[in-house]
C-alpha cells in the first residue's frame, strides 16, 4: 500500500510525540513541582530525561525487531501472557481516557475567559468531537497538524528562554519592569530536601508522559528500523534540552514564594519583570498545547482499542478492517464524552480521584514496558536487534524499575495524589479480576460446546443401543472435569 511504502517521516514522528508530550502539563502543572523541590526541581527533571531516555530505548529496541500495532501492550502480552496484555492495555485506555477528558475541561476554562457566554459543557464538547473527527483524516494528515501546533509550542519556550537571557543578562530596561534579578530573591538549591525532589518526580515524569506513542505510531512508518532510533534521537535531545533549559531559567527568574499552582510560573515569572500582557499569549499557547496533545493522544487510543480488539479483548463489532482504526477511534471519542458528563455531574473531589489514576496507568505502562524488554530480551539471550540495543543492560533495566517504583511510592508525598495512587490499583485489580472472569467464562462456553457436539455426533451414529448415549454422556462428565 502507498501509506505502508511512505509512511510516517522522522521528522513527522518526532512532531507527533512531542505534541502528545508538551501540554498543560509543563506550562501549568510544572508549578507543583518547583513549589515542592525549588531550584532542585532541575535535578528531577535530569532523573526524569534519563528515564525517558532508557524506556525509548527499551521501547525502541522491541519496536524494531517487531514493529506490531499496540506496541507494548503486544510486547507485555508476548512477555507475561495474554492476562498482562489485557490488563495493561485496558489500565493504559482507561486512564488516558480520564485524563483527556480533565484536559478537555482545562481547556474549556480556558476559552471561557474569551466566551464567558458558552457553557463547559458544550465547550468540551466540542474540543472532543473535534479533536475525535480530526483523527479519522489518518497519521500522515494528523502529523502535518501535529507539527503546526508543536512547532508553536517549541517556539513558545524558545522564546521564553531568550526573554529569560535578556532579564538574566540585565537588559529588563527594555521593558517595563525591574533590569536583572531582584536583589531579594532567596538562592537557597533545596528549600523542600531530598523528599522534596522525591515528591516531585510525579508532577515531573507528568510533564515527560506521552512520548509511548511513538510506539503506537510505528506501525504507521515506512521504515521503522531506521525512523524509530533517529526519531526516539531527536525527541530525547529536543525535550530534554528544552525542559531543562527552561526550568533552569525560571529558578532564576521566579522566587519559590511567587510560584502559584493556578498560575503558570511562565506567566508569574514574566509579570514579575513588567511583561503581565504574556497572559493572553500563554493562554493561546496553553489552548494549542492541550489540544494537541488530546490530538495526539486520541491517535494513541485508537490505536490501542484496535489491538486489543484483533487479539479478542473486546466485542467482536469493535475490529477495525482498514489502515485508520475508525471504530476504536470513535469508541475513545465516545468515552471521553462520557468521562467529561461524569465530571460535571460528581463532586469535584470524586472526579480528581478518578482522573489522578491516569498517571499511575502511565507510569504502570512504563514499568511494563521495561519489565517486557527485560524478560524478552533474557528469553531470546541477546539484544533483540543488533545496532539499537539498550545501552548497559541489564543494569540500566534495573535502575530505570527501581526509580520507577520509588515514584510510585512517593505519590502520596503530594497532597491529592494519594488518591490517585489508590485509583490506579483499583483499576489494575479490576482489569485483573475482569480477566479472570471473562477467562472462566470463555472457558466453561467453550467446554459445553465441545460436549454438545460430541454428543451430537453420537446421537447421529446409526444401530446404537440409547445405554451408550449415557455411558457417552458419563464418559464427557469425566473428561469435562479433567479439563
Amino acid at each position: 500500500m502507498e501509506r505502508q511504502k511512505k509512511g510516517l517521516s522522522v521528522w513527522g514522528l518526532t512532531m507527533l510525540t512531542l505534541g502528545t508530550v508538551v501540554g498543560g502539563s509543563f506550562f501549568l502543572g510544572s508549578s507543583v513541582a518547583i513549589r515542592a523541590a525549588g531550584p532542585s526541581v532541575l535535578i528531577a527533571y535530569a532523573i526524569g530525561g534519563v528515564l525517558v531516555y532508557l524506556i525509548l530505548s527499551a521501547l525502541s529496541e522491541m519496536t524494531v525487531a517487531n514493529p506490531v500495532p499496540g506496541s507494548f501492550r503486544m510486547y507485555t502480552e508476548q512477555a507475561f501472557g495474554r492476562g498482562a496484555g489485557f490488563v495493561v492495555g485496558w489500565v493504559y485506555w482507561t486512564g488516558l481516557i480520564l485524563a483527556m477528558s480533565s484536559e478537555a475541561t482545562a481547556v474549556s476554562f480556558l476559552l471561557r475567559v474569551w466566551f464567558p457566554g458558552l457553557s463547559l459543557g458544550l465547550f468540551g464538547t466540542l474540543i472532543i468531537v473535534g479533536v475525535t473527527l480530526l483523527n479519522l483524516l489518518g497519521a500522515q494528515r494528523l502529523s502535518k497538524l501535529e507539527s503546526g501546533l508543536a512547532a508553536v509550542k517549541l517556539l513558545a519556550i524558545a522564546a521564553f528562554i531568550i526573554l529569560a537571557v535578556v532579564i538574566i543578562a540585565g537588559l529588563g530596561q527594555v521593558f517595563s519592569g525591574p533590569a536583572g534579578l531582584p536583589a531579594g530573591q532567596s538562592r537557597e538549591w533545596m528549600p523542600g530536601g531530598i523528599s522534596g525532589i522525591a515528591g516531585s518526580m510525579l508532577m515531573v515524569m507528568f510533564t515527560y508522559a506521552g512520548f509511548e506513542v511513538l510506539g503506537l505510531a510505528a506501525s504507521e512508518t515506512g521504515n521503522p528500523s531506521v525512523t524509530i532510533p533517529k526519531a526516539i534521537r531527536n525527541t530525547v535531545v529536543l525535550l530534554v534540552g528544552l525542559y531543562i533549559t527552561a526550568i533552569l531559567a525560571l529558578s532564576m527568574l521566579l522566587p519559590r514564594s511567587r510560584v502559584s499552582e493556578d498560575v503558570s510560573p511562565f506567566v508569574s515569572a514574566l509579570s514579575l519583570y513588567g511583561l503581565g500582557w504574556t497572559g493572553t499569549v500563554m493562554n493561546i499557547v496553553l489552548v494549542s498545547a492541550i489540544l494537541s496533545t488530546m490530538l495526539a493522544s486520541v491517535f494513541g487510543l485508537g490505536r490501542m482499542l484496535r489491538s486489543l480488539a484483533d487479539e479478542g479483548h473486546t466485542p467482536g463489532w469493535m475490529r477495525d478492517r482498514t489502515d485508520i482504526p475508525y471504530r476504536g477511534i470513535l469508541v475513545s471519542g465516545g468515552a471521553m464524552l462520557a468521562a467529561l458528563a461524569l465530571g460535571l455531574l460528581l463532586p469535584q473531589g470524586i472526579y480528581l480521584f478518578l482522573v489522578s489514576s491516569g498517571g499511575f496507568s502511565l507510569l504502570f505502562a512504563y514499568g511494563l514496558i521495561l519489565a517486557s524488554h527485560y524478560r524478552l530480551r533474557k528469553r531470546h539471550g541477546g539484544p533483540l536487534v543488533r545496532k539499537h540495543g539498550m545501552r548497559g543492560y541489564p543494569y540500566t533495566s534495573w535502575l530505570a524499575i527501581a526509580s520507577l517504583i520509588a515514584i510510585i511510592v512517593s505519590m502520596p508525598l503530594i497532597p491529592g495524589q494519594g488518591g490517585g495512587l489508590a485509583a490506579g490499583m483499583l483499576l489494575v485489580v479490576l482489569f485483573t479480576t475482569l480477566y479472570a472472569v471473562r477467562g472462566r467464562t470463555r472457558q466453561k462456553g467453550e467446554i459445553d460446546t465441545t460436549a454438545k457436539t460430541r454428543l451430537r455426533r453420537t446421537s447421529l451414529l446409526p444401530g446404537q443401543p440409547e445405554y451408550a448415549h449415557a455411558e457417552m454422556s458419563e464418559e464427557l462428565t469425566a473428561e469435562q472435569r479433567r479439563e
